[in-house]
């Protein structure tokens, strides 16, 4: 029996960096075979100049019409960061998934473009131990369940640093000079984290070194006055920093700033892989970090216990989702169709003090609040609330209590 056949794409769309892995892949993707290649480069708040994509593809043999940069970062955080904020979304009770939700977004771009130009396949430059892996996998097949995905780390046998390195000088690939050596460790970054790992990193019972930190001074070294900033909220989104009406990107742009300068959002974290072994990751979130606290704060007085409750409860398994890949799964959407009616009364103003490495809540006000001082005062509640009516609510919550403990007593008699 003959082998199967491979796959053989007249025209791939890459999701291209610029950098010297992805120029490799481009190359690879020409040479193996033999295909047009289209690349996409996201701007998503990476912080880094992108235009030089552009010359760098065209230096690798791609048309003009065949480069897309674009800015997306507004849909970033209108369509995915925010709605994963509403649910105060955290993975393992700590990461706050920065690379996981930019994953389905560059999915979604690849396969419209792919669609938009005639491409058969699209390509993406995870390696074959992480999870990106599967993000965008998982994605591009829920949006287009007859693409084809290419994945040259699992396909080649470039294995070594010295490996890509001859086969960028083979096939004239610019190599910078701080790229001749091995990187210290690797980073991924978009408008919501930076995500450092890998090398000097993979110790866990090693401390991170301080030159990691990229979006964010030491607590310790933070300003030693605090700083207080009112964030305003509608439906459960931040749409104001101290009175100022903004954009979702130039919101968390501006949380950054204001988290970075105080040290905040800073996180060592071993975390486990969907595939099944452990990493350690450093994670910089300073505006996410601010941005959760505020919705916790909005949430106090504006949600309703049992609606809060219930929605912590399925905070664990949509994160989960989300850092496992299914953006696009029915469970995810349903599961969102919950969150998001919750946030309907969930908008007011929250105030914050940012200060060495924390931001706390210390105060918030909403016409939507649930929050009634005449109920809950120590002093006269002029008959607001009546407090016998206490007895009768403990005397029932107890009364399976009082059974199960006569039971056991009768037993042991």
């Amino acid at each position: 029996m003959s082998a199967p056949k491979k796959f053989a794409p007249k025209k791939v769309v890459l999701a291209y960096s610029g950098g010297l892995d992805t120029s490799i892949i481009l190359k690879w993707l020409q040479t193996e075979y033999g295909c047009e290649v289209v690349t996409f480069t996201a701007d998503l708040g990476q912080g880094e100049e992108l235009e030089p994509a552009r010359a760098k593809a065209e230096l690798l043999g791609i048309k003009p019409e065949n480069i897309h940069i674009e800015d997306i970062r507004e849909e970033f955080v209108r369509d995915f960061v925010f709605p994963m904020f509403r649910a105060n979304a955290l993975y393992e009770g700590l990461y706050l998934l920065g690379t996981s939700i930019a994953r389905p977004l560059i999915s979604k771009r690849l396969v419209e473009i792919a669609a938009a130009c005639g491409a058969d396949a699209v390509a993406h430059g995870a390696t074959g131990k992480g999870n990106d892996q599967v993000r965008f996998e998982l994605a591009c097949y829920a949006l287009n369940p007859d693409i084809k995905v290419i994945a040259p780390w699992r396909e080649w046998d470039l294995t070594s640093r010295t490996r890509l390195l001859e086969f960028a000088e083979k096939n004239q690939i610019p190599v910078a000079k701080d790229k001749r050596g091995e990187a210290p460790f690797s980073v991924d970054a978009n408008l919501l984290h930076t995500s450092s790992e890998g090398k000097v990193l993979e110790d866990p019972a090693v401390a991170a070194p301080d030159y990691v930190y990229q979006r964010t001074v030491a607590p310790e070294d933070a300003p030693n006055t605090p700083e207080f900033i009112e964030v305003g909220f509608e439906r459960g989104d931040a749409v104001s920093i101290n009175g100022e009406a903004m954009s979702p990107a130039t919101i968390l742009t501006k949380l950054n700033e204001l988290g970075g300068k105080h040290g905040i959002g800073r996180l060592d974290f071993v975390e486990n892989r969907f595939i099944g072994m452990k990493s350690r990751g450093i994670y910089e979130t300073p505006g996410g970090t601010v941005l959760l606290e505020a919705h916790r704060g909005i949430e106090q007085i504006t949600l309703d216990s049992g609606a809060g409750h219930l929605k912590d409860s399925l905070m664990p398994r949509y994160a989960e989702l989300i850092y496992n890949g299914f953006w696009f799964s029915p469970e995810r959407e349903m599961l969102q169709a919950a969150i998001d009616k919750s946030q309907e009364h969930v908008t007011g103003t929250v105030r914050l003090k940012l200060y060495k490495g924390a931001a706390t809540t210390v105060g918030r006000w909403s016409d939507h609040s649930l929050y009634s001082e005449a109920h809950v005062t120590f002093e006269d509640d002029a008959g607001a609330y009546d407090q016998t009516d206490a007895a009768g609510f403990i005397q029932l919550n107890a009364l399976r209590l009082k059974l199960l403990g006569a039971r056991d007593r009768r037993l042991k008699d």
